[in-house]
């Protein structure tokens, strides 16, 4: 989706789990790791504090900082990616990430902007974004992923 301010794209899944079990699947090193095809992550998830994705080879894949965070609510980061020159120039975007439970489930809602019209990145994040949500909601509910390799090749989230 684009406006006059810029470039979102907007993500909701209903995941069979509660807060705090998928607060911390989206901020477990480790966790992330079997969902996001092998990359991982480092950040302490403080405000401030910086955050990073690296792919399976040891690249930078992703960079930013920790812009908000509510613990089992809400995770906002500052984006940028680093390896596809195209879409690093675009500049940082803004991921925001917010939880509500829903019966026995939780609404995730991932909202990925940036403030440039019809940007490459808005474009990458909404075919990456849809494989790493459906594998975090494969591990959550079943303990095993649904896909094993998307990451490397096709997407920027």
């Amino acid at each position: 989706m684009s406006s006059a301010a810029g470039s979102t794209f907007i993500y909701v899944t209903y995941i069979r789990t509660t807060p705090e079990k998928l607060w911390a699947a989206l901020t477990d090193p480790k966790t992330i790791k079997k969902y996001w095809f092998g990359c991982t992550c480092e950040s302490d998830f403080r405000k401030g504090s910086p955050w990073k994705l690296i792919m399976e080879n040891g690249s930078l894949a992703d960079s930013g900082e920790i812009l908000d965070v509510d613990p089992g609510k809400r995770l906002v980061i500052k984006w940028r990616n680093e390896w596809k020159p195209e879409l690093k120039a675009e500049g940082y975007s803004t991921c925001t990430m917010d939880l509500e439970p829903v019966e026995a489930a939780v609404k995730l809602t991932i909202t990925h902007t940036i403030n440039k019209e019809n940007a490459k990145f808005i474009e990458a994040v909404s075919g990456g974004w849809p494989k790493v949500m459906s594998n975090l909601k494969s591990l959550l509910e079943t303990g095993d992923i649904a896909m094993l390799a998307a990451y490397k090749t096709s997407s920027a989230a």
